[in-house]
């Protein structure tokens, strides 16, 4: 019971791009303009964001290619994203994170999954939850993931597990649970959800959180679509 009272509260990171036109959410053109997507990935991290905020935790970051706008809730810091492919951005953001905060666990999450519950996370978490867990994931419909996380993270470990998978492929996720298993550690599954890639997945994250800021969002730009046609 000391050693559970004793448990430092997680880092929570987010990394994501800024939603600027032409610059994210481009596979959900040609069906919404290039403003009408960046409209729906603003709703999708901000829905993240605030989601990620009722999550007990010590610190969140945003880790951010671009500028913060209205959209960022109080509560987070933000930092850039490094250079490099996504592997190199991922193992960076979980450096700095163990850098700020040594002794307590990390966990990622993409800004595509608008529809996640609090409670996905936050149970997970929790001090007695986590006993004996070595790392959490978060598979995703597409083969990737959606989170990520490390009950110890280091610049080695991170490196050591994330340098050189292939991202945003159907294989990605496999390829880092192989690399897990390597190393022996212990996996903490969480939900299987979908990442917002298309429109057809948008349709269906949106059915799945009707109250979400993006399904309002998605609503109006259909309703837009309708009455440009």
């Amino acid at each position: 019971m000391r050693a559970v009272l004793a448990a430092p509260p997680p880092t929570l990171l987010v990394i994501a791009k800024a939603p600027v036109p032409g610059r994210v959410k481009t596979r959900l053109t040609p069906s919404c303009s290039p403003e009408q997507a960046a409209a729906l990935a603003e709703a999708a991290l901000t829905d993240t964001l605030h989601t990620l905020a009722t999550v007990p935790a010590g610190r969140r970051l945003l880790v951010l290619d671009g500028e913060p706008g209205r959209w960022l809730p109080p509560g987070w810091q933000v930092v850039p994203q490094c250079a490099g492919g996504l592997d190199e951005r991922l193992a960076a953001a979980f450096t700095l994170a163990a850098r700020l905060a040594p002794h307590a666990p990390a966990l990622l999450v993409g800004m595509d999954t608008p529809q996640l519950p609090a409670a996905a996370l936050a149970e997970p978490l929790s001090a007695v939850e986590r006993t004996g867990v070595d790392a959490w994931y978060g598979p995703a419909a597409d083969g990737g993931f959606w989170a990520f996380g490390l009950a110890r993270p280091t610049e080695k470990l991170a490196r050591r597990l994330l340098l050189g998978v292939p991202m945003s492929t159907a294989g990605t996720g496999a390829a880092l649970l192989e690399r897990l298993a390597r190393l022996d550690l212990t996996i903490r599954q969480l939900p299987l959800l979908t990442d917002v890639d298309t429109i057809r997945d948008a349709e269906q994250v949106a059915a799945e959180a009707p109250g979400s800021r993006f399904a309002a969002r998605l609503r109006s730009s259909h309703a837009t679509g309708e009455a440009a046609g």
